[in-house]
């Protein structure tokens, strides 16, 4: 695996690459990798030539400074990981190389996608995530780009900026990896202990308990027996459960045949905001 640190060298890489007219897939990620994130290498594999894997912890989509500050960097453990899944380049730059001084202001019009469930809980945060994508794809051009179901907001705010740019990039969107009990692999989890890590799968039963019920109860009914099993768990806090369309994300009263959804939800477990998702098809 070749590691570079500045956007010359990168550039220079992939001139050679292109003029192969190789596929290549960009993986953007903040580093701290786990089984999840590597599921983005293997499920990009097939259908790729060169794999980039950019590992860059960004300030913008902090809202929070201590949130930065302890955000974790193990970039020794993150190298041997890439390396076990066969990435070939890795970007990996300083904060002074991706933004130099009198950054341009950078703002999106994402409409309500900025305002909704993610983006009103954590405000700017998915200018800060289209600000740095997009600074990625500017300079690696690549053909596709990998993103876990994971964080399902953000894979629709990248394909909206897609739009919006009209950029002809690919989005390839992972799905989740759960552990054998159903817990998202994430680094967030990684932070509860054992006993947090059980109340965490609390989420995965009242998304579950939705898509079992999708043909029998209506939107209303599905939500309240899924906040009902939040409800029985009183380790767990909820701060948003809602059914959605799924690309808009707007929140629906009722379900038709034929329409793609996605069942969302953040909540507080051992004072770990979590989120998850799941796919709802009807």
């Amino acid at each position: 695996m070749k590691i570079f640190r500045t956007k010359q060298e990168l550039q220079q890489e992939l001139s050679g690459i292109r003029k192969e007219n190789k596929v290549i897939t960009l993986v953007p990620t903040m580093g701290a990798l786990h089984e999840g994130h590597l599921s983005l290498f293997n499920y990009a594999k097939p259908s790729t030539d060169v794999t980039i894997c950019s590992i860059f912890v960004n300030p913008t989509q902090f809202n929070d400074p201590k949130d930065l500050e302890k955000y974790p960097r193990p970039i020794e453990n993150d190298i041997d990981l890439l390396e076990s899944v066969g990435c070939d380049i890795l970007f990996l730059p300083s904060v002074e190389e991706m933004y130099p001084e009198n950054e341009p202001q950078w703002q999106i019009d994402l409409g309500d996608l900025d305002r909704i469930w993610e983006g009103e809980h954590r405000p700017g945060h998915f200018q800060g995530v289209t600000q740095i994508v997009y600074k990625l794809f500017d300079l690696v051009k690549p053909n596709q780009a990998c993103f876990g179901q994971k964080d399902f907001q953000q894979v629709m705010v990248i394909q909206r900026m897609l739009e919006i740019k009209n950029l002809d990039i690919k989005l390839l969107i992972c799905p989740i990896v759960r552990n054998e009990k159903g817990l998202a692999l994430s680094s967030r989890n990684a932070r509860l202990t054992e006993a947090g890590k059980e109340n965490a799968l609390t989420l995965i039963k009242s998304l579950r308990y939705i898509k079992d019920n999708l043909d029998n109860k209506s939107v209303e009914e599905l939500l309240e027996g899924a906040k009902a099993i939040i409800a029985s768990n009183p380790e767990v806090e909820l701060e948003y459960l809602s059914i959605c369309e799924t690309k808009s994300l707007s929140p629906v009263t009722k379900l038709e045949e034929g329409k793609g959804y996605v069942g969302l939800i953040a909540a507080w477990v051992e004072n770990v905001r979590l989120i998850d998702n799941i796919l709802l098809s009807h």
